[in-house]
C-alpha cells in the first residue's frame, strides 16, 4: 500500500513538473506559429488523423439527400464559383495567390473526391485553426444551399476548364447577396461588362480632385490644380478598366494581379484589406456582376506624378428574388506607378437605387 502511494506522488509530480515546462514553454513564444515553418512530418500526420476522424465520427449518421437534381448541382455550381475557387480551384487552374500562402494546403476540390457526408458536415461546421470557415454559422447557409455545393462537389473533378465555365454561366443568382434597405447591393460597384455597348459620359469642366487624392503626397503639380476629366490618365484608366474586366470575365487572379500588396477595398460601408477582400467578396462580386447588366455613364480621371484617381459612374441592372433593381453605382480608385506599371492602392464603391418611375418601373 504504502509503494503504490509513493507511486502515485510520483506520477502526480511528475504531471506537474510536466504541466508547468509546457506552460513556460508555451509563454516564451518558442514556438514558431507561422505558416511558412511546416510541421514535423509525424505532427503533420497525427494532426491529420484527429481531423479525419474528428469529421467522420460526427458525419456519419447525417442522411444523404438525392444529389442528381440538376437544378440543385447548378446552384452549387454558382456558390462554389462566387465563395471556393480561391482555396479549392477549379478545372484549369493550377493555384491563386491566396492558396499558395495557406498551410495545411486546402485540397484541390476539381481533382479530388470527398465524401459526401464528410463534405456536408466540413461546409456547414468548418474547421478550426485553419482558412475553412463555418459556412453554416447563424443560418448564413442553409442546409439546402450546402447539399447543393456537395452535389456540385460531386460532378466537379475530372471535369474541363469549358465544361466548368459553362454550368458556372448557367448558374442561378446567389439569393444570399441580398439588396440592401436602398435597394442597392452589398458588394455592387461600377464594373463593366466587356461584351456591352459603352457609354462615355464627359466630366465637368473644372472637377478638383478630391479631398482623399489631395491629401497624398504627390510630386510635381499641387493636387488642388488637378481636374479630373475623361482621359485625363489614359493608362490609370486602362487599369481601372483591366480590374472591371477581369471581374466580369470571373478571371480572380487577373484582378488580384492588378491590385497592390497594400489595397484596400472599401464597400457595403466596410474596409477589407487586399487578403481579405480575395478570400470572400471577391467571389461575391464575381457572381453578382455575373447576373447583372452593366453600363458605364462616364469615367474621368487625373494623374501628378506616380499618383492617379479614376472615378467611374455605372447603371446596374440585377435581378434580385427576381424582381429587376436599377442601381447608380460610383466607383472611385487611387493608382500608384510602380516600375512603370500602375496598381491599385484602394477602391471605394457605392451604389444607390434610382428611383422608380410614376408606372412603377425602375
Amino acid at each position: 500500500m504504502k509503494k503504490t502511494t509513493e507511486y502515485l506522488i510520483v506520477i502526480v509530480v511528475l504531471a506537474v513538473v510536466i504541466a508547468i515546462g509546457a506552460a513556460i514553454w508555451a509563454w516564451s513564444g518558442l514556438y514558431n506559429i507561422g505558416a511558412d515553418d511546416h510541421h514535423w512530418k509525424v505532427t503533420y500526420n497525427a494532426l491529420q488523423t484527429v481531423r479525419d476522424r474528428s469529421i467522420h465520427v460526427r458525419s456519419k449518421d447525417i442522411k444523404i439527400p438525392s444529389l442528381d437534381d440538376p437544378q440543385l448541382i447548378l446552384k452549387g455550381a454558382g456558390q462554389y464559383a462566387a465563395m471556393c475557387t480561391g482555396c479549392h480551384l477549379r478545372p484549369g487552374m493550377e493555384d491563386s495567390e491566396l492558396r499558395k500562402g495557406m498551410y495545411p494546403q486546402p485540397p484541390d476540390l476539381s481533382k479530388v473526391h470527398v465524401d459526401p457526408q464528410d463534405a456536408f458536415w466540413v461546409i456547414k461546421h468548418g474547421i478550426k485553426m485553419s482558412a475553412m470557415p463555418a459556412w453554416g454559422l447563424d443560418g448564413s447557409h442553409d442546409d439546402q444551399t450546402i447539399w447543393s455545393m456537395v452535389a456540385f462537389l460531386e460532378k466537379l473533378p475530372g471535369m474541363t476548364p469549358e465544361q466548368y465555365k459553362a454550368i458556372v454561366a448557367k448558374a442561378p443568382p446567389d439569393e444570399d447577396m441580398d439588396m440592401d434597405e436602398d435597394g442597392g447591393h452589398s458588394h455592387s460597384h461600377g464594373s463593366e461588362a466587356a461584351h456591352q455597348d459603352q457609354h462615355e459620359g464627359s466630366a465637368t469642366p473644372g472637377m478638383a480632385m478630391s479631398a482623399s487624392m489631395s491629401g497624398m503626397d504627390m510630386p510635381g503639380a499641387a493636387p488642388s490644380d488637378l481636374e479630373l476629366k475623361a482621359g485625363g490618365s489614359p493608362q490609370a484608366e486602362a487599369t481601372a478598366q483591366a480590374f472591371q474586366a477581369a471581374l466580369d470575365n470571373g478571371n480572380r487572379d487577373a484582378a488580384l494581379a492588378l491590385l497592390a500588396d497594400n489595397a484596400s477595398i472599401s464597400e457595403g460601408g466596410s474596409t477589407q484589406s487586399r487578403a481579405d477582400y480575395a478570400s470572400h467578396h471577391l467571389g461575391e462580386d464575381i457572381a453578382f456582376l455575373k447576373n447583372a447588366q452593366v453600363k458605364r455613364l462616364s469615367r474621368v480621371s487625373a494623374a501628378s506624378g506616380d499618383r492617379a484617381q479614376v472615378v467611374t459612374e455605372s447603371e446596374i441592372r440585377p435581378t434580385s428574388k427576381g424582381r429587376p433593381v436599377t442601381l447608380r453605382s460610383h466607383e472611385m480608385m487611387q493608382l500608384q506607378r510602380t516600375n512603370g506599371a500602375w496598381k491599385i492602392v484602394s477602391i471605394d464603391w457605392s451604389s444607390k437605387a434610382n428611383p422608380p418611375s410614376r408606372d412603377g418601373s425602375q
